[in-house]
């Protein structure tokens, strides 16, 4: 007797998550026909919100929805709907590449080696490169390509050159080399090229280089330097950050 109203506890304790689960999925299916209906209207403000801030969230929750619901599969297909809102798209995209799968190169590949391809989708790209090994070339040419625009270059450089450089590639040397004379410098370690290019050849070759930077690379000073700004790379080699896209 006393099973049995284990038992009955057990069914009533479930079938308040099955009515939730299945009112969710009514509430679901509704909200998508009203959005489907909502395209044929010529204002696009009917499927998102006034609010930029709040738009941002919107877009960000439909995709997170979308990822936690349907995986790497539903998300692809956000990114694929050329009528779904652009930032709906994005936060998507970045949803990926957080995941990073192992057969999406190609779609990331493409926006790296698109000329004109939209700078936050490309931000996203570039960060995704670096759980992608063998594929440093793409970046550097994509580096060398908006090394001359200095905007894109403020925003994608230190993007690129972190994705190098968790890549460490023998490869890289010669560019990391050429920016230890050539490479723009900034207070801030993250901005700073010449202070990538240092700790990237430290790293590929075992010895502290000369720079534009500093003139004595063995001073005790410039070597703590060194290994702060080191310990700093590798504890945000995961890191990706959000554009905001309206």
């Amino acid at each position: 007797m006393r099973r049995t109203s284990t038992a009955s506890r057990g069914r009533r304790s479930r079938s308040p998550a099955g009515r939730t689960g299945r009112r969710s999925s009514a509430v679901d299916r509704r909200l998508l026909a009203v959005l489907g209906r909502c395209r044929s209207l010529l204002d696009p403000h009917l499927v998102t919100f006034r609010v930029p801030e709040l738009e941002r969230w919107q877009h960000a929750a439909a995709a997170a929805l979308a990822g936690a619901r349907w995986g790497v599969a539903g998300l692809r297909t956000v990114i694929a709907d050329t009528a779904a809102p652009f930032g709906r798209r994005y936060f998507a995209f970045l949803a990926l590449a957080e995941r990073h799968p192992e057969g999406a190169w190609p779609l990331f590949e493409r926006y790296l080696v698109t000329p004109g391809a939209h700078h936050a989708f490309v931000a996203a790209a570039v960060e995704a490169a670096r759980f992608y090994a063998g594929h440093a070339e793409v970046l550097e040419r994509l580096f060398h390509r908006i090394r001359g625009d200095q905007l894109l270059r403020r925003f994608l450089g230190p993007k690129i050159l972190e994705s190098l450089y968790v890549l460490a590639e023998e490869r890289t040397l010669p560019l990391f080399e050429e920016l230890l004379v050539t490479g723009h410098t900034d207070p801030d370690v993250d901005r700073c090229e010449v202070t990538r290019a240092l700790v990237a050849v430290r790293r590929l070759t075992g010895r502290v280089a000369q720079s534009s930077k500093f003139v004595d690379g063995d001073d005790p000073a410039v070597l703590r330097a060194l290994a702060e700004a080191e310990r700093h790379f590798d504890e945000q080699r995961d890191r990706f950050d959000q554009v905001v896209v309206i």
